[in-house]
């Protein structure tokens, strides 16, 4: 019997940051033969044209020592960022890994609805997705499963990071407390905060990590990113996260607070146990083009307990020493919180969801087991 056949699928290359973990894992089981794609990587110049950069990036994992697929091919198991078209997959199970919080977003329902013939297998970070998932009423033929966050398993395992270095490699001083800035590319607190963030900060470490979108000109202006290029350099206590650096990881680790507005690193960020500052939106602004609902919660009260809420940038500096010194009631607010949005934080969560894909996978080879 030949090895099972598995495709991670990635449209853009921040996609891989989600799968790394799963990566790892099937790759190290005999059992499997694990291939990458990536499809959808382009660089806008001028704001007018797009270069394909798929080629760059796919040449760079085969470096790596990943075997990379055309998708000419049959899967067993495919791996999706997205919704995909199911029938070029043929019978191959369809596992659905978004790159980032499941219930933040409402587009990731709004695509499941299109595809409620089709079966996929979701894996959700924990009960409240969970829920989310199962009201929207887009799951279809689709199946949910709670298994943790396989994206932050790397965070979880002991020696994974050290803050120190991390901090000295970025050429930041490990003695100051570090703010990491992460907003979203659109709604957005980039325009509000690009100066008064250096300012707030003087007397910090300020890491910026933008949106990929930021940098390739995707839905929004090709410039976000050159708004910070232009002034990083009066301000030696900043530094900006090149493109390629596409895992947010370390620097989570690393930071001691965060700052940002609808982004789904401001989740990520509660998993760590430390407190991130949200700013507020006009909920006016957080609508997809025909009138829905960017989110499914209002960013206003979204962690209004365990997390900073700031509503104009003349509050950020106080918002910063607020969250390096939460209160007790905050850190109880976050522990529920993390108790109602993960399922466990454990480093386990890749584990979890290849057990389960190894039983589904028997279950369709076999159907008196599903029984």
């Amino acid at each position: 019997m030949g090895k099972i056949k598995v495709l991670f699928k990635m449209f853009y290359l921040y996609h891989k940051a989600a799968y790394d973990p799963l990566i790892e894992l099937f790759e190290r089981d005999p059992k499997y033969d694990v291939s990458l794609s990536l499809t959808h990587e382009i660089e806008r110049t001028f704001g007018l044209f797009d270069k394909d950069q798929t080629k760059k990036y796919l040449q760079k994992f085969e470096k790596e020592g990943h075997r990379i697929s055309d998708e000419n091919e049959n899967f067993d198991i495919v791996f999706a960022p997205d919704v995909v078209d199911e029938k070029k997959y043929g019978n191959a199970l369809i596992c659905l890994i978004w790159h980032g919080i499941t219930f933040t977003k409402t587009g990731i329902y709004r695509e499941l609805k299109k595809h409620t013939d089709y079966r996929y297998v979701i894996f959700a970070e924990g009960e409240q997705s969970v829920q989310s998932l199962m009201a929207s009423g887009s799951i279809g033929n689709s199946e949910v499963y709670k298994v943790g966050y396989p994206k932050m398993d790397p965070y979880f395992i002991n020696g994974n990071y050290d803050r120190n270095e991390i901090l000295i490699s970025l050429g930041l001083d490990p003695d100051k407390p570090t703010v990491l800035f992460a907003p979203t590319y659109k709604p957005t607190c980039i325009y509000e905060l690009k100066d008064v963030i250096f300012r707030a900060t003087k007397d910090y470490n300020l890491i910026i990590k933008l949106h990929h979108y930021a940098w390739m000109g995707k839905y929004i202006s090709h410039r976000q990113h050159k708004i910070f290029e232009k002034r990083i350099n009066n301000y030696p206590h900043a530094v900006i996260i090149p493109k390629d650096d596409y895992s947010i990881l370390p620097l989570l680790y690393a930071a001691d607070t965060l700052v940002s507005e609808a982004s789904g690193a401001i989740t990520e960020f509660l998993a760590t146990g430390k407190t991130g500052i949200i700013y507020n939106l006009d909920q006016e602004k957080l609508k997809h083009f025909d009138g829905e609902a960017l989110l499914s919660f209002d960013n206003r009260e979204y962690l209004k307990d365990s997390f900073v809420h700031i509503n104009s940038k003349d509050k950020l500096r106080d918002g910063i020493k607020h969250a390096l010194h939460p209160t007790p009631e905050m850190k109880r607010a976050q522990k529920a919180d993390q108790d109602k949005i993960f399922f466990r934080l454990d480093g386990k969560a890749s584990k979890r969801t290849k057990a389960k894909i190894e039983l589904l996978l028997a279950e369709n080879r076999n159907p008196s087991l599903s029984g």
